[in-house]
């Protein structure tokens, strides 16, 4: 019953997405039910959600859509959730999510197929890890990606420019000063878990 409830009636499409992503340069990241709460009263049109497991998220995302916002839940990181197909299932059959974040490339193909928005997440640790990244490009299911840290102006300018995809930066964003670094370097908005960044 739950699950009819919640099920969305308007999927976003992607152009929907480049538009609030330019009008958000600075996206929540909850990872807590105190940041879920932050975030609620922010003027953020974006959530991104980093917490919660198979039993909480259908209200975690209920209450987020509630509050008029778009709901991007990262599946790796939910509670119950395995790396295979399901979990896009799951996601897009029992909670309102507007689509999802993964390092796992099947799971952004797949979820892409079910209708829902997609943004492949990169953790870019040295220079084979910055080369894989280069060769899965164009990344035809992703509709964004995220790279993480994001405290790397030359790397984010660099995947920027080959991308072809709106970038994210995200991770150790902790001041303004590096909030103005990824958007001068490329990034159309970061994401971060400060809520004082969120705020100002």
């Amino acid at each position: 019953m739950a699950a009819v409830f919640l099920r969305k009636k308007h999927i976003p499409r992607r152009d929907e997405l480049y538009d609030l992503l330019h009008k958000t340069p600075v996206i929540p990241a909850v990872k807590s039910s105190e940041g879920l709460r932050e975030c609620l009263g922010g003027d953020s049109g974006i959530v991104f959600v980093l917490f919660g497991d198979i039993l909480t998220i259908p209200g975690i995302v209920a209450k987020i859509k509630e509050a008029g916002k778009l709901v991007l839940v990262h599946a790796d990181l939910i509670d119950g959730l395995t790396s295979r197909d399901v979990a896009a299932d799951f996601l897009e059959e029992h909670t309102g999510a507007d689509g999802i974040l993964s390092i796992k490339p099947n799971l952004i193909k797949h979820a892409k197929s079910r209708g829902l928005l997609t943004i492949q997440r990169f953790f870019v640790l040295d220079s084979m890890s910055l080369f894989n990244i280069e060769k899965q490009f164009p990344l035809e299911y992703a509709d964004a990606i995220e790279i993480l840290p994001g405290l790397m102006p030359k790397i984010i300018r660099k995947i920027s420019d080959i991308s072809k995809k709106p970038v994210i930066a995200g991770g150790l964003i902790s001041e303004r000063e590096d909030v103005r670094l990824a958007l001068e370097a490329g990034a159309v908005s970061v994401s971060t878990t400060n809520s004082s960044l969120i705020r100002n």
